[in-house]
C-alpha cells in the first residue's frame, strides 16, 4: 500500500518538491549561521584590538548603515561623514560592547546616536516635529495601517516611498527604516532608541498613518489602504 502510495506521479512529485523545499531551507539555515559565525568572529578579533578585523565589518554594513543614516539626516555628503564617525566611535568603544547583545543592534545604536547629536545641532526645535508639507497624526489607526509599508514597498521600492517619508519627523521615519529597510525586531529597535517598546509601537503607528495620507494625497489614483 505504501509502495503503491509513492509510486504514483502525483505522490512523487508532491514527495519531491517537499523534499526540495527542506533542502533550501536547511541550506538557507546554514548560511545564515555561518554568517553569523563569521560577524562573531570578525567582532571578537576587533575586540582582540587586530584593526585588519575593520575591513569586514565596513564591507558587510557599509550599504544598510548609510542607507540609514541618509535616512536620518537626508544629506549623502552628512550620511558619509557620519558613517565614517560611527566606525570611529565603533573601534573606541568596541571593548564596551557585550558579545551577548547583537552587534547590529548596538552598531546602529551608535550610529544613531552620532545622528542625533547631528541633528540636534543643525535643528533646535523639536525633531518630534514634521517638516512644514506634513502633519502628525493621531493614535488611533484603521486595522490595515500596518500593511501600508509594505504594500508601499511592493509598488515602488524606493522613489514614490522614499520621498513621502522625507516629509515625517525623525521619531517616526527611524522607526520605519529600522523595521521594514532593516527588518529589525521591535524589541531591538527600542535598544537601539534606547526608548520603551510602547513608544516604538507608537512611533510606528504614527509614522505609517502619516505615510499613507502623504501617499494617497501625492497618488491619488493608487489605493494606498
Amino acid at each position: 500500500m505504501r509502495s503503491a502510495f509513492y509510486s504514483t506521479p502525483k505522490a512523487a512529485t508532491h514527495l519531491s518538491l517537499t523534499l526540495s523545499r527542506i533542502e533550501i531551507m536547511v541550506s538557507a539555515l546554514a548560511m545564515i549561521r555561518e554568517e553569523w559565525m563569521e560577524l562573531d568572529a570578525e567582532v571578537a578579533q576587533l575586540r582582540r584590538g587586530d584593526p585588519s578585523a575593520l575591513e569586514p565589518l565596513l564591507a558587510r554594513y557599509q550599504n544598510r548603515l548609510y542607507r540609514y543614516l541618509v535616512r536620518l539626516v537626508r544629506e549623502p555628503a552628512q550620511a558619509e561623514d557620519l558613517f565614517q564617525q560611527t566606525w570611529v566611535r565603533v573601534v573606541e568603544k568596541i571593548q564596551k560592547y557585550d558579545p551577548r547583545q547583537s552587534f547590529d543592534t548596538w552598531l546602529f545604536t551608535v550610529a544613531r546616536n552620532l545622528a542625533i547629536d547631528h541633528l540636534r545641532r543643525i535643528r533646535p526645535q523639536s525633531l518630534d516635529q514634521p517638516l512644514p508639507s506634513g502633519d502628525l497624526m493621531g493614535e488611533t489607526l484603521p486595522s490595515k495601517a500596518r500593511t501600508v509599508f509594505e504594500e508601499a514597498l511592493q509598488r515602488e521600492r524606493t522613489s514614490r516611498v522614499a520621498e513621502a517619508m522625507e516629509i515625517l519627523p525623525v521619531p517616526s521615519r527611524e522607526v520605519l527604516v529600522l523595521r521594514f529597510e532593516e527588518e529589525m525586531k521591535l524589541e531591538d529597535i527600542a535598544t537601539v532608541l534606547g526608548c520603551p517598546l510602547s513608544t516604538v509601537k507608537s512611533r510606528l503607528r504614527r509614522g505609517l498613518e502619516t505615510l499613507r495620507d502623504e501617499l494617497q494625497a501625492r497618488y491619488p489614483g493608487d489605493d494606498w489602504q
